[in-house]
Order: structure tokens, then sequence, then C-alpha cells
């Protein structure tokens, strides 16, 4: 019998985009719910730990995010699962950087720089 959503997530069930390594650990980190599907998404403290190596552990990434210095798409974001998904943009003030998420040829995400004018614009996405 059921008792409600799962709360784990074991890394070798993790979508294959997230580039995870098999013996880097047991679990990976469970997306919250949010605006992009659980499949379709990258959880920030994949973002700030694997992707920009702005922390080298779980840790480290909960300090940055409580100190409210990640914001996506305009918005402080404080939650380590949160999932940023195809087009948003990652911004981190301090150190005056915009990142957008794109798909590259073999559908992985990919972390592109972009400018500030560019990273005010909202593209709408129908797929």
């Amino acid at each position: 019998m059921a008792r409600g959503l799962k709360k784990h997530l074991k890394r070798l069930n993790a979508p294959k985009h997230w580039m995870l390594d098999k013996l880097g650990g047991a679990f990976a980190p469970k997306p919250s719910s949010g605006p992009h599907k659980s499949r379709e998404c990258l959880p920030l403290i994949l973002i700030l730990r694997n992707r920009l190596k702005y922390a080298l552990n779980y840790r480290e990434v909960v300090s940055i995010l409580m100190q409210r210095h990640i914001m996506v798409d305009g918005k402080v974001r404080t939650d380590k699962k949160y999932p940023s998904g195809f087009m948003d943009v990652v911004s981190i003030p301090k150190t005056n950087e915009n990142f957008r998420l794109l798909y590259d040829t073999k559908g992985r995400f990919r972390l592109h720089s972009v400018r500030d004018e560019e990273a005010k614009v909202i593209y709408l996405t129908f797929l």
C-alpha cells in the first residue's frame, strides 16, 4: 500500500541529462514541485555544486541559498531543490553573473552566460 509521494531519488534513477556519476553516492536530489516537470528540470543544488562549482558539498549550497544570493527568473530562491528548467535565468548579483539554461545537441542542460539586458527578457516556450 502506498504512503504518499516518494521523498528519495536513487542516483541511478536520476535523469541522464543531469550527468551524475554513478559512484558519487547512493542518492540524488529529488526536485521539489514547481514550474517544471521533475524529469525536465535541474535542481538548484546541482547547478551550484556540479555545474558552476561554487560549492564543494551540500552544506555549502544551503548556506549560499540561505544568504539569498541566488535568483531564478528575477526572484530570490532559497529552496535547494527548486526545479529550474529550460530558458530559466539563474542570476548571481554578487558576482554580476547571469546564466540561461539551454539544451545542447545531445539533450543535456548547458548553462549559457548572458548579459544583464538578456537576463531580464523572459521567453515564453510552448512545448
